[in-house]
Formats: C-alpha cells, sequence, structure tokens
C-alpha cells in the first residue's frame, strides 16, 4: 500500500497534536512541524513511533515568524498528500494599544508565510491524484471579535485565501478548506475567568466548549476521501455560536 503523507504545522500545539494523533490513526504517515515546544513534539513523536511502526513520522523545526522558515520547511518535505496549517498564535489588545510589529507579526504567523509556503510545496501535491490543504481558522476570522481585531483580521484573511486558492487548484484535484473552530477547552483560553467563560456559554447553544477532538475530527474529515467534492470551505466547530 503506497503510503500518504501529511505536513502538520504547529504540531506541538494541543490542537495540533490532536490532529497529528488522528491522521496517524488513519494510515497518514506525517512531517511534525513545530516552533519552539521541541518536549511536546519529542513526546509526540515517540507516541506516533511506538503505535504506527509502519508509518513515517520526522520532525521539522521551524520559527513561523522568520522568513526562512519557508525554505527550510519545503527543504525537508519529499512527497506529499496533505498540508494542514495549526500553528499561530492569538493576540488579545485594543487596536490603540496593538503596535505596527504586532500586526505584521499576525499577518506573516498566519498568511504571508503560509502563502509563501504553499506556493513552493504546490507542485509536490499537483503529483498526487488527490491532496488537500487544510487551515485552522477561527470563528473571529468569519464574526470579528472586539479587542482581537488585528487576529480577526489576519484570520479574515485566511478565510479568503482559502476561497480563491481553493479556485486555483481544484483542476489538479487539491481541496483547499478551512475549520473554524469556537471557544475550544485550551490552555490558551485557561486565563479566562470563570465569570466570563460562563458569559460565553451562555451564547452557544449547545451548552458546552469544544474539544481539541472535534477540531481534529473535522480536519480528518476533510483530509479524507470523504470530502473528495469539498473546497474552498469555512466548516464552522462551533456548537452554534455562530451560523
Amino acid at each position: 500500500m503506497t503510503k500518504k503523507f501529511a505536513l502538520v504545522l504547529g504540531a506541538s500545539g494541543e490542537i495540533g497534536y490532536a490532529i497529528c494523533r488522528n491522521l496517524a490513526e488513519d494510515g497518514w504517515s506525517i512531517y511534525l512541524h513545530y516552533a519552539n515546544n521541541e518536549a511536546s513534539i519529542l513526546t509526540l513523536l515517540k507516541e506516533l513511533n511506538g503505535s504506527y511502526p509502519k508509518q513515517e513520522f520526522s520532525v521539522i523545526q521551524a520559527d513561523m515568524s522568520k522568513e526562512n522558515c519557508i525554505e527550510k520547511i519545503a527543504g525537508s518535505v519529499f512527497s506529499l498528500h496533505a498540508v494542514v496549517f495549526a500553528q499561530g498564535h492569538s493576540l488579545y489588545k485594543s487596536l490603540e494599544d496593538t503596535s505596527l510589529a504586532d500586526i505584521r507579526m499576525l499577518f506573516q504567523v498566519h498568511v504571508e508565510y503560509p502563502m509563501a509556503l504553499l506556493a513552493k510545496l504546490n507542485s509536490k501535491l499537483r503529483k498526487q491524484p488527490s491532496s488537500s490543504v487544510v487551515f485552522v481558522g477561527s470563528i473571529w476570522g468569519d464574526a470579528g471579535a472586539s479587542y482581537e481585531v488585528a487576529y480577526s483580521a489576519a484570520k479574515g484573511a485566511q478565510h479568503a485565501f482559502v476561497k480563491a486558492y481553493a479556485k486555483e487548484v481544484a483542476l489538479q484535484r487539491t481541496r483547499v478548506n478551512a475549520v473554524a473552530p469556537g471557544f475550544i477547552e485550551t490552555k490558551m483560553n485557561a486565563h479566562i475567568e470563570e465569570e466570563a467563560r460562563q458569559l460565553i456559554m451562555d451564547e452557544i447553544p449547545a451548552g458546552i466548549f469544544g474539544s481539541t477532538q472535534n477540531i481534529a475530527d473535522t480536519v480528518g474529515f476533510l483530509t479524507s476521501e470523504k470530502a473528495s467534492y469539498i473546497t474552498g470551505q469555512i466548516i464552522r466547530v462551533n456548537g452554534g455560536w455562530y451560523i
């Protein structure tokens, strides 16, 4: 059986970690990208090698806030059937307090460098009978959020890129989609006080917060042949918080 290879950007993060475990369970070999969290990526690598010895797992270290990440990652990838962008960071500041450096960093990590990286990787994706690109976007890319204006703008640009690029590569049988999470239980949200959490919960019709597994399951579907006729879509995984 021919091996299928996925590149997961941000594999060391909580959502990226869950995505990798799901993809490995589905038979994927994976390029595990990380920026700084070496301990997490080595734990993941050991787990995957132990559980799936017939698949291949390799680590790529590159800081997605630095331009050299593009050549570094592209040069480390060979056979490729899917790319998942799960890297990135949020920013909670009023626009008045947001610096130009803050804005540039968000757009570089979430939009500019992913676009440039895909330009380098597209020839590898084109060689496959079918291939897939999935971005982990955000509810704020659709709805916008006060005090996360720059982050919302970056995620909105990411969503717009997904729609445009999907049209460009559709004939080569590459699908391009995004998953837009709502409130997901991660360490990134651990700082939110209980009162604020309850206010958010009250707005979510499903009455629960999402899990990293919810996102991983959606990414797993979009990278599978079950999603062979789905492209250019922003799949909202938010319990009905924003419809």
